[in-house]
């Protein structure tokens, strides 16, 4: 089988200046944390939506993204993600104050000490980026019935996901291209594959509001993103330090033939 030629422009790690090794090899770290923080940031926060602590399953982004068709946010909120904000029977008083409608006149003796103590450090109304529990007014909006997130938030958090991914997903593929990887059109599927996930992943959490099942999709097109981040990564690494010149590479110089691939 024929190995197709290396392009013109094409350089190896190993000759490129150590000074830019070193850059990629800094960029590659701290991008490496970064998607590990996001990773498990995004499993605290839809996991144990359906009630099963420490797992992310499909009935968690079908609850996140259309609703649980029961209940209150701030019901799914205190029996999943924030479950372990509070002790157990401070949960309990909460859950049984909005499912009996969350009284006002209990309000002040029931509910707002628990939030006061456990909530409001965070969900105080100063981060846009949290529901403010502070006030019945507040709270009231919380105890409606679940309808998932909103279509202005996920545009929102679609518009940020989108021009902060492409932009990793540029970087590490910047990178990775000076890897050595036969056959060709693998390096470059593995390169362009992430942008099309990333697509895939946005839209389908406008269709899960729609149809349930585009939640397998959410989880597939997350799960090959999270791959392809981590081929590059590692092969990027590995060949930056540990493998040495690639044979095809190190043969090149002084060869008359012109590279196609």
């Amino acid at each position: 089988m024929s190995i197709t030629p290396l392009h013109r422009h094409y350089l190896h790690f190993s000759e490129l200046p150590i000074s830019m090794r070193v850059m990629y090899t800094a960029v590659l770290c701290v991008l490496g944390m970064a998607y590990l923080f996001a990773a498990l940031y995004l499993f605290h926060t839809y996991s144990g939506r359906d009630g099963n602590q420490g797992t992310l399953s499909y009935d968690d982004l079908v609850i996140a993204y259309s609703g649980s068709g029961k209940g209150s946010k701030l019901e799914a909120a205190l029996r999943g993600p924030m479950s372990n904000m509070a002790p157990p029977d401070e949960l309990g008083v909460l859950v049984t104050w909005v499912q009996q409608g969350a009284d006002k006149d209990k309000y002040e003796t029931v509910a707002k000490p628990i939030l006061e103590k456990r909530c409001l450090s965070c969900h105080d109304g100063s981060n846009p980026h949290l529901p403010s529990l502070s006030g019945l007014d507040n709270l009231q909006k919380m105890t409606e019935q679940d309808t998932g997130t909103d279509v202005f938030t996920l545009v929102r958090v679609s518009h940020i996901h989108l021009f902060g991914l492409t932009f990793i997903f540029y970087l590490v593929g910047t990178i990775f291209g000076h890897a050595y990887v036969r056959p060709v059109w693998f390096k470059a599927t593995v390169i362009g594959l992430p942008f099309l996930c990333l697509a895939l992943d946005v839209g389908s959490w406008y269709l899960v509001k729609i149809y349930h099942p585009f939640a397998l999709v959410t989880m597939g097109a997350g799960l090959v993103q999270g791959l392809s981040f981590a081929f590059m990564w590692v092969t990027s690494m590995y060949q930056l330090w540990f493998s040495g010149t690639p044979e095809a590479v190190a043969k090149r110089h002084g060869e008359d033939e012109i590279a196609v691939g």
